[in-house]
């Protein structure tokens, strides 16, 4: 079937005799356009199934209304959460979001940024692919002077506005919590440490180890995509070994629920004999048994503060030529059953013992 030619707002104006103007400002609701122009606007819209091109519009006026985003995932709690908190805070102040994944590839990020640039969107909201290390292919926003922010991932070697959560502080209080719990041999589970927040969670858990005198077991840390099915190659590799950590740091939910899952398998108790933490605080970390200690990272203020620098930039609340705003927002560990506090007696052994490892 050949496609029907689109009712314009040429065909509108011709029909009631009226200026292109004309049409368009009693579309816009113009208090200058009568009731009677207005109305009779309408009824030809609804009539001949007219539709608004907004390209087009946006050619004409160099203004979209548009934000892009470009986050790794959307299917995961995280990134889900704060594509809402940026797509509520925009949409009160009239704008839309058109929203991207990467799949974590950087080959997609490059190309979906030349494409929302295309699309001529007013400003680019990025979490970056996780083995991103060239920033390059977003110097045509930056060149264009259209407002460009990263969230969450960011890059440590490109010049940008960046809204991050508290890695550090996250890696190091959940490394502390399991120390005072009586740990000592505490595996790490991290994401790639080209990608910021791994390094970041990471340097954590180094310095609360070190702060208490505890070496650093390299057999026991592991660094790779945190996916389910690369969690259940670790616990492998981990569950094989003659005596089991004390503890996992897993720095996601979803590792950290693959290897409980592997530990009820083979007749591992959590937390009697492995404590557990994740990252993220998902909320299948809350309701699965035993409940799963987490890092809550507030994704909705993430989103909200991502956005709202955003508008700050197309507002031009900021001069052109301040420096590059850095936000950090903050973390907290959500203590549960998977790594519940050992005996009162032992508790106060521990303290004792922590006490006298940081003295020295």
């Amino acid at each position: 079937m050949s496609k029907q030619p689109e009712y314009t707002i040429k065909d509108i104006a011709a029909e009631m005799g009226v200026s292109v103007s004309t049409v368009s400002r009693a579309l816009n609701n113009h208090p200058h356009i009568s009731e009677d122009t207005k109305v009779r606007v309408r009824e030809l819209v609804e009539k001949h199934n007219y539709r608004h091109n907004a390209l087009a519009a946006s050619l004409r006026n160099s203004r979209s209304n548009t934000i892009g985003l470009i986050l790794p995932r959307l299917s995961q709690y995280f990134p889900s959460t704060v594509a809402t908190a940026i797509q509520n805070k925009l949409h009160e102040y009239g704008y839309n979001l058109m929203i991207c994944q990467s799949n974590d590839s950087p080959a997609m990020e490059k190309e979906l940024v030349n494409v929302l640039y295309a699309s001529r969107v007013e400003g680019l909201i990025v979490s970056s692919a996780m083995h991103t290390a060239d920033f390059s292919h977003f110097d045509i926003f930056s060149k264009s002077r259209i407002p460009l922010v990263f969230y969450d991932r960011v890059p440590t070697n490109y010049d940008a506005h960046k809204v991050k959560g508290d890695d550090y502080s996250g890696g190091y209080e959940t490394t502390l919590h399991l120390l005072q719990q009586g740990c000592r041999r505490i595996a790490h589970i991290g994401g790639p440490l080209t990608c910021s927040i791994y390094q970041n969670r990471y340097n954590g858990y180094l310095d609360a180890l070190k702060e208490y005198n505890v070496p650093v077991d390299e057999e026991i840390v592991f660094f790779h995509e945190l996916t389910k099915e690369n969690a259940l190659k670790t616990c492998e590799a981990i569950f094989s070994r003659v005596s089991l950590p004390d503890a996992i740091f897993a720095c996601n939910d979803t590792t950290a629920i693959a290897v409980l899952e592997y530990a009820k398998k083979h007749q591992v108790h959590i937390p009697e004999d492995l404590k557990l933490t994740g990252y993220s605080n998902d909320p299948r970390s809350e309701i699965i048994t035993p409940s799963i200690t987490s890092v809550e990272q507030f994704p909705y203020e993430v989103g909200d503060q991502a956005a709202t620098l955003m508008m700050d930039l197309l507002q031009h609340k900021m001069k052109e030529d301040s420096n590059y705003v850095s936000i950090t927002t903050p973390v907290e560990l959500i203590t549960r059953a998977s790594s519940k506090a050992i005996s009162e007696s032992g508790l106060a052994e521990n303290a004792s013992l922590l006490s006298s490892n940081r003295q020295r």
